[in-house]
């Protein structure tokens, strides 16, 4: 039998095999097998904290984060998990990996980025895929007894970008043990590309509808914002028209070039595990594999045969492959 994944880079750990679940065959399926069908984590309420991140750059603006601290105490790091886009705390995929890591022993930070879920109305302005000094800000202003231990971070879709740009940037004065990202878009341009593909006629419609609405929860100059969202037909124009504006770009090229995680991979230090699945609908898997994975760089990328985007659902396993193997990473690095 095969392992159902394929290995680039430093050797990880030996994975368990990988074979998706029936029915949820395919990329679409797995991509969509949440929003059909799932059972809502349980979390302790007594075990749960809420933290808020005061940004220093003048904004006034605030982060929130949920942390949920697992049942024993161990002595493994806190686990940030650092949602996608038009995520948050509640996504269904970050409950689901929230709720594996805490079975693990790991406290868990679920991060709300600026303007998303409760920190929406404390923020008035927005998280993007390279606003790498939030994270820095938040890491920095996390209390000493939260991280004696180390951190550990994971990284969802377009948050994986941001954490990859950040484990570059900023990461090199903190005490980071590792990182994980899952169906990251480290070219943002062939991401915008695919998602913008006639057979990705529904997701672009259902993502670019909760971006607007994402942008009109903001504070803003409402007529004005209406009349350019009136322009905004696609992703694209989307990043050009909202996104390049509001965070000093010339435009979508501009912010793709300068945000995309792809150019910074050869200069990352510390471990990172990336996994993408060969199947993603999403994000094209051309984009890592046009990267060099050499085996002395602490970098490794796992491509499943199968699993979506952010899907992997594994058949008798409860707990998504990719949750299964970030922790696995995790426990070996430490």
């Amino acid at each position: 039998m095969t392992s159902g994944y394929t290995v680039y880079g430093h050797p990880p750990p030996v994975f368990q095999s990988y074979r998706p679940a029936y029915p949820w065959r395919g990329g679409d399926l797995q991509t969509i097998k949440n929003n059909l069908m799932w059972r809502q984590p349980t979390f302790a309420p007594e075990r749960q904290e809420r933290l808020t991140f005061q940004m220093n750059d003048g904004t006034g603006d605030a982060l929130l984060g949920l942390l949920d601290w697992p049942e024993r105490k161990t002595s493994l790091p806190l686990l940030i998990l650092i949602h996608g886009l038009t995520g948050c705390e509640e996504s269904r995929n970050i409950m689901v990996s929230a709720a594996h890591y805490l079975s693990l022993g790991f406290p868990v930070l679920r991060l709300n980025l600026r303007g998303a879920g409760p920190s929406v109305g404390l923020c008035r302005e927005q998280y993007h895929a390279g606003r790498t000094q939030d994270l820095t800000t938040v890491t920095a202003g996390i209390p000493k007894n939260l991280t004696q231990n180390g951190i550990v971070m994971v990284g969802v879709s377009l948050g994986g970008n941001m954490l990859l740009k950040f484990a570059r940037d900023q990461a090199g004065s903190l005490d980071i043990r590792g990182i994980a990202t899952v169906s990251s878009p480290i070219d943002l341009e062939l991401a915008q590309m695919r998602i913008m593909a006639p057979r990705n006629f529904v997701y672009h419609r259902y993502l670019l509808n909760r971006m607007k609405a994402d942008a009109q929860a903001l504070p803003n100059d409402n007529k004005a914002l209406a009349k350019t969202l009136e322009r905004v037909k696609s992703v694209y124009d989307y990043d050009d028209l909202i996104i390049a504006p509001r965070n000093g770009f010339s435009g979508a090229q501009d912010y793709y070039s300068k945000c995309s995680a792809k150019s910074v991979l050869s200069e990352i230090s510390i471990p990172t595990l990336l996994i993408h699945a060969a199947t993603d609908p999403w994000i094209p898997l051309s984009m890592y594999l046009d990267n060099d994975w050499p085996a002395n760089r602490p970098l490794t990328l796992i491509v499943s045969n199968d699993g979506g985007h952010v899907g992997f659902h594994d058949a008798g396993h409860t707990a998504p492959w990719h949750d299964r193997c970030i922790g696995d990473y995790f426990l070996d690095l430490l």
